[in-house]
Parts: C-alpha cells; structure tokens; sequence
C-alpha cells in the first residue's frame, strides 16, 4: 500500500471478516472493495489478493453474474487454489474449505466452470513458492491456464513482500505515464 501511495495510485484494502468464517461469506466484501475501487477511477481494478484472499476472490467471480467484466486482472500471492495439505488439521469453517481436494473446493471449480466456462484462468498472475511453509504442496498456489510464477525459497507471509512479487505486481497497476522505474519501485 505504501507503494501505491508513491505511485499515486488508488486502492482499497479488505480484511476478510469474520477470519474464521466461511470463504463464500467473502464475496461480498470483495463486491464491495470492487465498487469502491471502480468509483475512486472509473476504471475496473486489479485485485491483489494475499493467501485466503485469491480463494475469496474467486468465489466472488463464482457467485457474481458479469464479475469478470468488473476487474482487470487478479494478481494472487501464496493462494491455495487447491487447497493445503496443512488444513488438514483445521476445524475452523474457512480451514476445512482449504483441505486440499475438498469438496468446497471442488464445488468452487464446478461453480467457476458453470458461470465461465473458459474459467478466467487468463486473467490470473499466480505467485507461488517451492518452500511455502502454509500452502503446500507448491502446485496447489497455481491454477490452470493461469499464469503461475515461481518465487523460489521464500517463505508464505515473505512472499507478498519478495522483491521480484512486489516489483512485478506494481509495475501490472501502475499508471501507464510513470516511469519504468517508478513502476518498479520496492
């Protein structure tokens, strides 16, 4: 955020409340932030959406007639888009719908395929992590068709905050008339 403060660009941050609740409670507040974002410019806005966040994300295309007409792009960092073997242990309601090959997160595919057939995998950036110490294994932050960028050895929370993730991410929303290395700036 303190980036696109330099950068001057607009942004809206969400925190998923309840934390502990259900992902598909999410769509919502994501709905909301979209709306907020699209009037600060009057253009559709890129996500950028950290963990949980990408899976929050998706539901709400999921469950949103024309959401994929509203953004530019979703950038997601260390999302388990398939799931996690740590959930595992997770009783809590978000938890169990981030076991890997759930029946949440199956449902949430079928969902994806019925409302978008192609699937928005195009519109995807996914960065992932070979050493991701909460979304493993590694093949599980990316999706299908997406484009899936690696960031190796780097732990889950350090990689929305790697050098290469910030760079790149900055340089896909920042304004067209700053600098390269105002778009780049970390």
């Amino acid at each position: 955020m303190e980036q696109f403060r330099v950068l001057g660009v607009p942004y809206v941050s969400v925190n998923l409340e309840p934390i502990f609740g259900s992902i598909d409670e999410y769509a919502e507040l994501v709905d909301e932030a979209v709306k907020r974002a699209t009037a600060l410019t009057g253009q559709a806005p890129t996500l950028i959406c950290h963990s949980m966040g990408g899976l929050a994300a998706r539901t709400w295309l999921a469950a949103t007639p024309g959401a994929a007409s509203r953004v530019q792009k979703i950038i997601t960092i260390g999302t388990p888009h398939r799931g996690t073997w740590l959930a595992r242990f997770s009783h809590l309601a978000n938890g169990r719908q981030m076991r890997h090959d759930c029946d949440w997160q199956q449902s949430l595919v079928a969902r994806e395929l019925e409302l978008h057939p192609q699937r928005n995998a195009g519109m995807f950036v996914c960065w992932y992590s070979n050493t991701d110490n909460i979304v493993f294994p590694a093949s599980t932050a990316t999706l299908p068709g997406a484009d899936n960028r690696l960031v190796a050895g780097t732990a889950h929370v350090a990689l929305a905050f790697h050098p290469r993730v910030m760079a790149e991410s900055l340089a896909m929303v920042a304004p067209a008339d700053k600098s390269p290395s105002e778009r780049t700036a970390s």
